[in-house]
């Protein structure tokens, strides 16, 4: 018998339009492989990426891009990789998150759980998060490759065509 939530996830399209945003002072496009991580692991799920974008880490340029995806007919989910730590230039959090309709803590709880698993104690130092900016899913992630890949492979994906149409109101 499957569970309630294999049965919601049996019902959703996989094919939903993704947004990458990089945010980091030191990389590019082209060497930025935690964004090339999304986009392969989100492609593999049967997802295709409408935008891709990368910002340096200044909080009017996180948010006015993370405003522009959100407003994007093409996007239905949003993935910031980048920014999301203690240091004084990690900002992320605290741009998105005033965008947030509403907070989903438990990706949090849950990402720095199963960190927490992988690399010890270092894993409060995330402030990994994620909410819903309009009405798409916006996920916060660290920079790392190995945060990306934990993220969109124990958490993010097995869920995501659920919650893009919870909330759309679908």
């Amino acid at each position: 018998m499957a569970t309630e939530a294999e049965h919601h996830g049996s019902k959703v399209s996989h094919d939903l339009g993704l947004a990458v945003l990089t945010v980091s002072d030191s990389r590019s496009l082209e060497d930025d492989r935690s964004g090339a991580q999304i986009i392969e692991l989100a492609s593999a799920a049967g997802h295709r990426v409408t935008r891709r974008d990368l910002v340096p880490d200044d909080a009017g340029q996180i948010c006015a891009a993370v405003q522009a995806m959100a407003e994007d007919a093409s996007v239905r989910w949003i993935v910031v990789t980048g920014g999301t730590g203690p240091a004084p230039r990690d900002v992320t959090i605290d741009a998105v998150r005033g965008l947030f309709r509403l907070e989903l803590p438990g990706f949090g709880e849950l990402f720095r759980m199963l960190s927490y698993e992988a690399i010890g104690s270092a894993a409060m130092l995330s402030r990994a998060c994620a909410g819903v900016v309009g009405n798409r899913p916006a996920f916060l992630l660290p920079g790392s490759t190995a945060a990306v890949e934990l993220a969109m492979e124990r958490l993010i994906l097995p869920q995501i065509g659920h919650l893009v149409e919870l909330a759309r109101g679908e």
